[in-house]
Formats: structure tokens, sequence, C-alpha cells
């Protein structure tokens, strides 16, 4: 059986879903909120196996719901119910631990799949909010790219050079190698490296070189 968490400041909204759950015999909804710390409360209450959110609610909406159930109870399984204007949270919810992302205008069925997906330790998009939410990540992608770039064009060719290497993982004894450099040059390098790109360590700088493009293929 699971177990389901209901959260929704409308009242209508909450009976319609409830009454979709009920057609499930797997399912049970064993509690209510209709706000976001309502919503925490329970979970901690109850510890149903899925918190099923709505984005908008008063005092906490369910964005931050869904973040502080999965700090204060990792193991409710966290899906957001959104319409259609609210799905530019998507990275929010995702970045805040929700796995699921269900319409409140979709079909019925999807409701229950993404419940059964979320409760089963997986993952469920609406297949209307992946698509939207796909392209959204490649423009943040495109975006994340050119920023870079723009950042590491301020570097020397041979700076550049090395900030690749880095970005592949080597050691400064292996960028010497294959750069035919002394071992020191290439430290010397990489602290400028830090030092310009304003960077605080290696992994850092790997990450910035793979957003960047610079990183090489494998060997």
């Amino acid at each position: 059986m699971i177990r389901v968490l209901l959260a929704d400041d409308e009242a209508m909204i909450r009976a319609g879903v409830k009454a979709i759950l009920a057609t499930d015999p797997d399912v049970v909804v064993v509690a209510e909120a209709g706000n976001g710390r309502d919503a925490v409360e329970l979970a901690l209450a109850h510890r149903p196996d899925v918190a099923l959110l709505d984005i908008r609610m008063p005092v906490l909406d369910g964005l931050a719901a869904a973040a502080e159930i999965a700090r204060v109870a990792p193991g409710v399984a966290v899906a957001v119910l959104t319409t259609f204007g609210d799905d530019a949270y998507v990275a929010r919810a995702l970045d805040g631990g929700a796995r699921g992302f269900l319409l409140k205008s979709g079909d019925p069925r999807e409701l229950l799949a993404g419940v059964h997906a979320v409760a089963d330790g997986g993952a469920y998009l609406a297949p209307k909010v992946a698509a939207r939410v796909l392209a959204a990540m490649d423009t943040r992608a495109i975006t994340r790219s050119a920023d870079a770039r723009a950042r590491t064009a301020v570097l020397t060719p041979r700076e550049r050079d090395v900030l690749a290497l880095l970005g592949a993982g080597l050691s400064n004894a292996r960028i010497a190698a294959r750069l035919d450099l002394v071992e020191g040059t290439v430290k010397g390098h990489v602290s400028t490296i830090l030092t310009r790109l304003d960077l605080a360590n290696r992994v850092q700088a790997a990450v910035l070189a793979h957003d960047a493009g610079l990183t090489p293929p494998p060997d």
C-alpha cells in the first residue's frame, strides 16, 4: 500500500486529486494539508511513502516544503503538482529533492503512474512538463557554456592548454609530460589560472574547463 500525503491550499483540488487516488486500491491518502508548513509537519508525523505537493501554497510554498521534507524526512518521496504556468520552477524543485512533476490538468492515469514511480524510488515527469524541462535545461547549458568561454578567453594559449588537461583530471606531472614542460612550470600555470579566473581549487577549474568545451576526449 502506498501511503500519500496530499497538500494543496484549494479544498476542491484536494478533493479531486484524492478521488483520483482512491480509484487505485494500492494507494491511500493518510493526511491532507492546506499549506506547506503543515505538509512538512504531517510528513514528519505520518512518514508517508509519497508527499504530493502543490507549488503555490501559503505560509510555505511547495518548493520550499519539498526541500524541507527532503531534509527532515528523506524517506518520503516528493512529487510536485503543477499547472502549466508553474514549470519554470521545476529546476528549483529538482534541486530541492522532488522526484516527480505532475500536471493538475493532465490525464488521471499520469497522476497514478507518477505516484507509483516515485514511491518505487524512481522519478516521473508528466510528458508535457518533460518537454519543457528538457528545453529549459538545454538553454541553461548553452548559457553556462557561453559564460565559461568568456571567462577563459583571458587566458594565454598555453594556460588554456593546461586548463584543458586539468579538466581531463591530469596531475601536474602528467600535464607536464603531455605538454613537454617541466612540472614546476605547470604548477605556476595552474596557480595563475586559479588566480586569474577566481577559482578556489582544481575541481572548480575542471568544471569550468568542461563547461567551456576545453576538455579533450579521453585517450
